[in-house]
């Protein structure tokens, strides 16, 4: 057996360890599953925007994704059933002073959940909601879910989907989110750049994340592994920041649009009620915000 020709010291640990709880580790996601890696830039993430973790929560709801809460080192809420973002505008709404990120899936947060979705984002409630799209209900058997594309093998239809799909970032655009962002899980750096710039905003912010599920989606339409699906994801990826999100909808095997595609600001929640507050009852009933969401 060769030597180890590096070094490593014997305190040396991974950098996102400390922003996981390392005692639940392993996980439960199955080989080749993107949901890790997601993880893992959202660590990254927290690492490089330097918040104060005291002051951020992470809430998900249920299903694969959804297990993202039971591993982060924070004040953690593993939810309902689609009631992710209720749970987190009630977190926001208890303490403002609180960074409210929600981590979940495609069919969590738009199928039982997308009535949450679309009111927490026409409200502009301060959170940062991390959408992690495998296409596919991945827990409960690889069924057919809202984000799944046209012509797609499912277990509920297997002679292919027929029925049109939510284009999840223009959805959230037209919700009236401040912040919509798209990456893949094989563009790593941008997706820990842009999960770092959401904690630096104001505002609801989404961020869709395409993530592979061999086990179930690749498996059924005969896409490969895992590896298979980085590779797809590379050659079939094109960064366009700023495009309009309603030429961003996805097919089985057409171009991914990805990209930052809304940044703009508009009043907040809190913005909101304050002035409406100070209208008709005067300063005393002003509600405090958090400073800055850069500095919580």
């Amino acid at each position: 057996m060769s030597e180890c020709l590096v070094d490593i010291p014997a305190d040396a640990i991974n950098p996102v360890e400390p922003y996981l709880r390392s005692e639940r580790i392993p996980h439960i996601w199955c080989p080749g599953c993107g949901i890790g890696t997601t993880v893992n830039c959202f660590a990254r993430a927290l690492d490089e925007s330097k918040l104060d973790l005291n002051k951020v929560a992470i809430v998900s709801g249920i299903g694969c994704t959804g297990r993202v809460a039971g591993y982060a080192a924070l004040d953690s809420f593993h939810t309902t059933h689609g009631r992710a973002i209720p749970f987190a505008t009630g977190l926001k709404l208890a303490n403002p002073e609180l960074q409210v990120v929600v981590y979940s899936g495609d069919g969590d947060l738009f199928a039982i959940g997308g009535n949450h979705f679309i009111h927490a984002a026409r409200r502009n409630m301060d959170l940062k909601v991390i959408c992690v799209n495998n296409l596919t209900y991945a827990m409960t058997g690889g069924q057919t879910g809202p984000a799944t594309p046209d012509h797609v093998i499912s277990t509920t239809s297997p002679y292919g989907v027929f029925e049109p799909a939510f284009n999840l970032v223009q959805l959230a655009e037209a919700a009236g989110a401040a912040y919509v962002a798209r990456w893949t899980t094989f563009h790593v750096k941008q997706l820990a750049r842009s999960m770092e710039e959401v904690m630096k905003k104001r505002g609801f912010c989404f961020i869709e994340i395409i993530s592979p599920c061999p086990t179930l989606y690749q498996r059924r339409n005969k896409m490969g592994d895992g590896l298979d699906t980085m590779k797809f994801y590379k050659q079939v990826s094109k960064i366009r920041n700023g495009a309009p999100t309603s030429e961003c909808g996805l097919t089985k095997s057409g171009e991914i649009v990805v990209g930052k595609f809304v940044d703009r600001d508009r009043p907040g929640y809190f913005e909101m009620l304050n002035a409406q507050m100070t209208e008709t009852l005067g300063d005393r009933y002003v509600i405090p915000e958090a400073s800055s969401c850069g500095d919580c």
